[in-house]
C-alpha cells in the first residue's frame, strides 16, 4: 500500500499527527509512507523514521503547487489522508491522484469547502477531542484501530542542548518559551521573568528562555525581568529544540509548537491558555498541568484578542508557580530533575 499524509502546518499540528503516522506504520509495516509539508516545518518530519519520504510545498504558490502536484502524481498512491482540513490542502490531496481522498466530515473541517474533493469522511465527533484522537480516527478508514499514542523522534547531535547542560554546571534545567505566532497567546515578559526567578530560586532549576526568529527582544525582556535568574538559550533548529525538551526538567509555555514537541518527548509540561481549547489543543499527558483562561476567554481561536480586556491578564505569576509545584511536585520528592521523572 502507498500512502500519503497531507498535513502542511503549523509546526504543532504536524507534531500532533505523528502518532497517526506511527499507528499507520505498525499496521502496515510493509506500507510506503509519504508526507507532504510546507518547506518551513521539514526538518521536523526528517526526524520521524516511520516515513518514508518527505515532499515538500517548496512555495505558496502556483509554480510551487504544480511541483508538488507533479512529484505527488508519481507517488501512485492508494490512499491519501488530509489532516488539515482546508481547501489547499483537500486539493493537494486530490492531486496526489489516489483511488481513496479521506478527511475529516464537515462538521470538522475548518473550511468547509474542503469537503467536495474527498472520496470519503470520518466523523471525529467522539469522547475524546484532543486533536491527536481525531488524528488516529481518520485512519480508522484504512482499517487501523490502534490507539496507541507513539511519537517515534529519531535521537540527534545537538551542540544547543549540549551547552545548556554544560552552562547548567549540574544541575537540571527548565525551558520557558514566551514566544507564539498568535499575540493573544503569549503571557507577558515580565510574569516569565518571576516564574524564572521561582524555577530557580524554589526548584534549583536553571531557567533557559527559548526564542524563535524575531523573538529575541522577547526573550531577552524575560531575562531582565528575572532577576538574574534567566539565560538566553542558544539559536536552535527544530531537531535542537526534540533533543533540548528531552532533557529538560520541565517546559513552560503557551499554545506553540515548543510546547507540543515538549509533550511529544515526554518533558514535565505547564501550558498557559487563553484563546484555543486545551481539550482539543493542551498537553494530552495526565500528569501536565494546564493552566486556562479559555472558558472565559472571548475570542476563541482569533489571533489577536479582540475584547476589552485580554484573558491572560487575569492569570498571576502565583497561579503559574503553583502549576510548577503540582507538576514537579514537593520539593522533598526529588522530583526537581528531568532524570527522576
Amino acid at each position: 500500500m502507498n500512502i500519503r499524509i497531507v498535513r502542511l502546518g503549523a509546526l504543532g499540528d504536524i507534531v500532533r499527527a505523528v502518532p497517526a503516522a506511527a499507528a499507520l506504520r505498525r499496521a502496515y509495516p510493509h506500507a510506503r509512507i509519504d508526507w507532504l509539508v510546507d518547506a518551513k516545518h521539514r526538518e521536523i518530519l526528517d526526524l520521524v523514521p516511520v516515513v518514508d519520504r518527505v515532499i515538500v510545498l517548496a512555495k505558496p504558490n502556483l509554480t510551487g503547487w504544480l511541483t508538488a502536484a507533479q512529484q505527488l502524481r508519481a507517488g501512485q498512491y492508494d490512499v491519501a489522508l488530509d489532516f488539515q482540513g482546508l481547501m489547499k490542502s483537500a486539493v493537494l490531496a486530490r492531486a496526489s491522484g489516489a483511488r481513496r481522498i479521506l478527511g475529516f466530515s464537515i462538521w470538522h473541517l475548518r473550511e468547509k469547502g474542503a469537503a467536495p474533493f474527498y472520496s470519503e469522511s470520518m466523523d471525529a465527533s467522539r469522547e475524546q477531542p484532543h486533536v491527536v484522537y481525531k488524528n488516529l480516527r481518520l485512519i480508522e478508514a484504512v482499517g487501523v484501530t490502534d490507539a496507541a499514542i507513539e511519537f517515534p523522534f529519531r535521537t540527534v547531535p545537538s551542540p544547543a542542548r549540549d551547552a545548556m547542560i554544560a552552562e547548567a554546571a549540574g544541575a537540571g534545567f527548565a525551558v520557558l518559551n514566551p514566544g507564539a505566532a498568535w499575540p493573544n497567546k503569549r503571557w507577558y515578559s515580565d510574569r516569565f521573568g518571576e516564574l524564572a526567578a521561582f524555577v530557580r530560586e524554589v526548584r534549583g532549576l536553571v531557567p533557559f528562555v527559548l526564542w524563535g526568529p524575531g523573538e529575541e527582544a522577547l526573550a531577552r525582556a524575560v531575562i531582565d525581568a528575572s532577576n538574574g535568574a534567566a539565560r538566553m538559550a542558544p539559536p536552535t533548529g527544530l531537531a535542537d529544540l526534540v533533543e533540548i525538551c528531552r532533557s529538560a526538567s520541565l517546559m513552560v509555555s503557551g499554545d506553540t509548537g515548543p510546547l507540543h514537541i515538549a509533550t511529544a518527548v515526554g518533558t514535565p509540561v505547564v501550558a498557559i491558555f487563553g484563546p484555543t481549547d486545551p481539550e482539543r489543543n493542551g498537553p494530552w499527558r495526565p500528569d501536565d498541568v494546564t493552566v486556562s483562561r479559555y472558558d472565559t476567554c472571548g475570542c476563541h481561536y482569533d489571533r489577536r484578542c479582540t475584547q476589552e480586556s485580554w484573558c491572560l491578564t487575569t492569570i498571576p505569576v502565583a497561579e503559574v508557580t503553583a502549576a510548577v509545584q503540582r507538576r514537579l511536585g514537593s520539593r522533598d520528592s526529588g522530583l526537581g530533575t528531568r532524570d527522576s521523572e
